[in-house]
């Protein structure tokens, strides 16, 4: 008899175990950008960091992680399509980049400082003014992104299917990409680097940013006078499009568009919290880092205070009657 429960009581835990692996496959099945989320280190999207003393002319690298220019050694060009060419190269120490060439380089490399001086997980990466690829050529301004050995890049995650869903954190992250007017929002542009046991979900692509989004949101529509690397023209834009008695809307008409619309006041002051720690100073070298002129320097550190402002004065509306 005891035999018998035992046995019994055997079969039922091994039917419970085959039936929640069962069902955990299925929603594995069902949401495939979910998939790999808890797989090989735990899921981080942002960390706090105290952002007044944060390096933005260095940037995530610092000092020590600056490429070696003394040499540079010809490895591939870097295939998968993508606006910018790309050419993998080894620098003079033997580390491993990713050189970007073309009018995303400088954008790119300013948008990863601030994304990074706030605490959110990037790449880490460089500007340099002029570069010789041998064999290849002689480029300015080229943007170098670290390929760490100790480094996992490991797939994208999609947005809309992360553990950080209708966190401030992720509400922060959806914000930025309308405060760099980030209009090639599309999942193929993130990465989760796994590092030090962690699977940190960062933005790979950033180029696409400091220009005008698309000036109208129907689809189709909004690819028109949409740039990229425009100082002039993102100093001529907005962030905040309306505000109510609970939400902060804001300007945007890019990819994943009908996610961009539901950001409380709450959400805004989390971000706008987090900007207005931002020096000048670190403004300024967020853009001398990446080799802008002194005239765009000048136009995009305004426009990033002037958006900064914005953020800030609808995250502080008390009005109570509908939005405007």
């Amino acid at each position: 008899m005891l035999k018998t429960t035992s046995l019994r009581r055997m079969i039922l835990v091994g039917s419970l175990l085959f039936a929640a692996n069962g069902l955990a496959i299925g929603q594995s099945a069902k949401n495939p950008g979910h998939s790999k989320v808890f797989a090989g280190g735990k899921p981080v999207l942002w960390h706090q960091v105290d952002v007044a003393r944060q390096d933005t002319y260095l940037g995530p690298g610092g000092t020590a992680m600056q490429p070696d220019l003394s040499k540079i050694m010809f490895v591939k060009k870097e295939t998968g399509g993508g606006y910018s060419t790309k050419y993998r190269i080894k620098d003079g120490s033997g580390n491993t980049w990713v050189a970007k060439i073309g009018k995303e380089a400088q954008s790119e490399t300013a948008a990863v400082r601030l994304f990074s001086a706030l605490g959110f997980y990037t790449d880490i990466n460089y500007l340099v003014p002029s570069l010789t690829i041998p064999g290849v050529g002689t480029f300015s301004n080229v943007r170098l992104e670290a390929r760490p050995d100790d480094v996992k890049r490991d797939g994208v995650w999609q947005w809309g299917h992360t553990p950080f869903e209708n966190t401030p954190q992720m509400k922060a992250l959806m914000m930025m990409m309308a405060f760099v007017n980030n209009w090639d929002m599309k999942s193929a542009n993130n990465v989760i680097l796994r590092e030090d046991g962690l699977a940190k979900y960062a933005i790979s692509d950033l180029g696409a940013t400091f220009g005008k989004t698309g000036s109208n949101p129907l689809p189709i529509f909004w690819r028109i006078g949409r740039t990229r690397n425009d100082p002039k023209g993102y100093a001529k834009t907005r962030l905040v499009s309306g505000v109510s008695d609970y939400k902060v809307r804001v300007v945007f008409n890019g990819k994943n568009r009908s996610r961009m619309h539901d950001f409380s006041k709450e959400d805004a002051r989390w971000l706008a919290d987090l900007l207005l720690q931002l020096s000048d100073n670190q403004i300024r070298d967020i853009f001398r880092a990446a080799n802008y002129s002194s005239g765009d320097i000048h136009t995009l550190t305004k426009a990033v205070k002037s958006r900064i402002a914005e953020l800030d004065r609808a995250a502080s509306d008390r009005r109570i009657a509908g939005a405007r």
